[in-house]
Formats: C-alpha cells, sequence, structure tokens
C-alpha cells in the first residue's frame, strides 16, 4: 500500500556527507516502492548541482557556521523553528523519518503529537554523549540530554547502527522500540573502476575524509604521519572535510615539523571524493579512548572499503570499528587496527606503504564491502521499519 513519507533533516543531498547518502538511499527505496516522500531540508552551499531528484525536496535558507557546515546553536536553530511552521502546514504524511540533531526531534516531537503523525528517529549515535567532549557545562548536558530523551521517547520506533548504539539508548532510559539496521556506503558509486591498472595506488597519499572533532582525535593521524615521515619521507597526509579541530591540526603539523607534507581540503561531493579513494595507499578513521563514546562506529571505513581502499583504524581495539575490520581481514585486506598511539599508526602506515593493495586486491575489498555493507541493503531495512509503522492506522 502507498504511503507518504515526510524526511526530516538539516542536511540531504547534494552537500556531501554519510548522513545525506543514507538519506537519499531511503528516499530512492521508498519511492522505489511507490511511496510518496517529500523531504524538509535546507539549500545546500553554493556550487552543488541540486541535480533533478525523484524525491519532493523542499529546500528553505539555513545559518550555517564558518566551515560552511550547519553545526552549533544559531545554526540548529535557524532549522528548527521555521521546521515547525513547515511540518505543521505540511500535507499529512502517514509517517515521518527525522534525523537529529536532538533540538529538530524536539520540534518533530511536538508537531507530530499536534497532528497525531507517527515518526520513526534515526539514531546513528547519542548527541548528547558527543556532546561531553566538548563542552564542560554540566547544564549544557543536562538540558541536551533532556532533549534527547524527550525526542526519542515519542518516536514509534527508532533505527540505529550497532548494538552498542542500542544499548546505549537503553541505558539511557529510552525505551521505545529500536531495530538495528547497520549502516552501509553507497557501493555502487565508491566501487572501482574493472579496468583499474594492475598497480595500487598511484599516489603517496594516506588520506582522511570526514569530520574531524574533538572526540575523532584525528591529531593523532598527525603525530602517527610524523613518526612515519621520519623514516619514509615523500608521503602526504590528506585531510579532505571539515570539523573544529582544523586549527589545532594545523598547528600540530607545524610543531612536528610536517607541516609541508599535511594537505587541508574542504568538503566535496562523493563524486570527486572517489578519485581520492581509488588512488591512496589507505585511509586513516580516529576515534579517541576514554571518551565514553566508544561504542560508536567509523563510519568512513564503509566508504573506504567500499572504494577498495584500506583502512587504518586508530582507536579503541574493542569497539565495533575494530571488530568490523578484524572481520574483514578474515577474508581480505581490509585494513590495520593500530589502537591509538604515534608509533602504532606510524607502524601501519609503514606496512601498507611497504606493500601496498594491488588493484585485484582493492577489487575483492570493495566486492567484499558491497556484499556485506551497501547502502541500498540498510536503506531497505530501514524502509521496512517505516513501512511497519505508517502502514497502520494509529502507528502501534
Amino acid at each position: 500500500m502507498s504511503m507518504r513519507l515526510a524526511i526530516v533533516s538539516r542536511i540531504y543531498r547534494p552537500e556531501p556527507s554519510a548522513a545525506s547518502s543514507f538519506l537519499g538511499a531511503v528516499a530512492d527505496e521508498a519511492v522505489a516502492r511507490g511511496h510518496r516522500v517529500t523531504v524538509l531540508t535546507v539549500r545546500p552551499p553554493r556550487g552543488l548541482d541540486e541535480g533533478a531528484p525523484v524525491e519532493d525536496v523542499r529546500m528553505a535558507p539555513v545559518l550555517r557556521d564558518r566551515s560552511g557546515y550547519v553545526r552549533g546553536y544559531l545554526p540548529y536553530a535557524s532549522f528548527d523553528v521555521p521546521l515547525f511552521f513547515r511540518l505543521l502546514f505540511l500535507r499529512r504524511p502517514d509517517v515521518v523519518f527525522m534525523e537529529p540533531p536532538p533540538t529538530t526531534g524536539f520540534v518533530v516531537r511536538l508537531v507530530c503529537a499536534l497532528r497525531r503523525i507517527p515518526y520513526v528517529y534515526d539514531a546513528a549515535d547519542v548527541w548528547s554523549d558527543a556532546a561531553e567532549q566538548v563542552t564542560s557545562s554540566r547544564l549544557v548536558i543536562r538540558v541536551l540530554r533532556a532533549t534527547e530523551r524527550f525526542a526519542m521517547r515519542g518516536a514509534r520506533r527508532i533505527v540505529t547502527i550497532s548494538q552498542g548504539v542500542l544499548d546505549r539508548i537503553a541505558a539511557l532510559g529510552v525505551g521505545r522500540p529500536a531495530v538495528v539496521t547497520g549502516f552501509g556506503a553507497d557501493t555502487g558509486a565508491f566501487l572501482p573502476p574493472a579496468d583499474a591498472e594492475a598497480e595500487a595506488p598511484t599516489e603517496p597519499v594516506f588520506l582522511y575524509a570526514g569530520t574531524y572533532s574533538h572526540w575523532h582525535g584525528a591529531d593523532i593521524a598527525v603525530d602517527g604521519f610524523a613518526a612515519f615521515s621520519r623514516s619514509t619521507p615523500g608521503y602526504t597526509l590528506r585531510f579532505i572535510g571539515n570539523g573544529s579541530e582544523r586549527a589545532f591540526l594545523e598547528q600540530r603539523a607545524r610543531e612536528l615539523g610536517v607541516a609541508d607534507s599535511v594537505e587541508f581540503v574542504e568538503t566535496m561531493p562523493s563524486s570527486e571524493l572517489v578519485p581520492h579513494l581509488h588512488r591512496a595507499v589507505a585511509t586513516i578513521a580516529t576515534q579517541r579512548p576514554g571518551t565514553g563514546y566508544e561504542y560508536a562506529f567509523a563510519t568512513k571505513a564503509y566508504s573506504s572499503m567500499a572504494a577498495g581502499c584500506p583502512v587504518i583504524f586508530a582507536g579503541p581495539p574493542n569497539g565495533p570499528t575494530g571488530a568490523y575490520l578484524d572481520q574483514a581481514n578474515l577474508e581480505v585486506r581490509g585494513g590495520i587496527v593500530s589502537g591509538y598511539a604515534a608509533e602504532s599508526v606510524a607502524v601501519a602506515m609503514a606496512a601498507l606503504a611497504a606493500r601496498p593493495l594491488s588493484a585485484a586486491e582493492r577489487r575483492s575489498v570493495a566486492d567484499w564491502t558491497a556484499e556485506r555493507h551497501s547502502m541500498a541493503a540498510v536503506a531497505g531495512r530501514v524502509v521496512d521499519v517505516i513501512e511497519s509503522v505508517g502502514q497502520t492506522r494509529d502507528g502501534r
């Protein structure tokens, strides 16, 4: 039975991010099943082609931070306040699917309660836990945690990426039905070409692609690269993305004498990022230990391996990302779990620089990832949950 689905998010394609790709895949899957999809989102940054989406994408202006990202109190408010009225007067959907922050969830719960519309909450992580890494204000944390609980407790269903996040949600006292749907990559877009060169990679580059905030602890990538460069010069560490830690990372590179070999490139669409992944020796994913956030998964590992590029993971070895790489390495050369230490990262870089993956090995990594962690498969599981909510009269 066809239904009306509203997707609410402060970020959506063509703006490059894991959330954009995920939500776009959910919209594609829902449309393919015959549902009518309306997306309430924001205008993308200048220069990004909006394309011709099959879903009804309704964009509104929004404030952005200095890096061009919708992040922070005022940018969130510039989306959430108008959202109240946009969602209130939208033709009544059968179900709403929403993406955090929790302030957006607060608005969605209010409007959906007024209009008696069920909604599904996408809990890719726990925002109040992440906030503890960037603020020491207990008041801010308490307010954010209360807002997050309020938003999740109003949902008819919650979808999340891992059992770790699900356990953390339960520990916060949220008892709503939740489903682990996983999180994947757009494996079709990242797949290496079939006629790829026999020798790979073609550039002496280690790549960090994505956001670098405090809890990511991306400075360990700079420290490890500096140690690696002392014995193996001629390589580049390239950051593609944005984040609050850029000035700190640039300063760290200068202090360690590798500023000339560390590059910072602005966020780019997936279509432009893919060649960088195909040519790099490896990508680096980092996660600072001891933050109480060890249950989170470094989703950039999916995109990297979908492109056939191995991953160096510098973070808690007993977390979900390390377990994922260990599982992959039983069948393909997915990467190295280095631990969160500069010398360990340097050893991992040296190992992959000395014996980089061949084109055939890269293709095996990409095929393995596509088989198990495609975005399309994850989107299908999410739409199953949305349908289970939207196709019952009262959403229960």
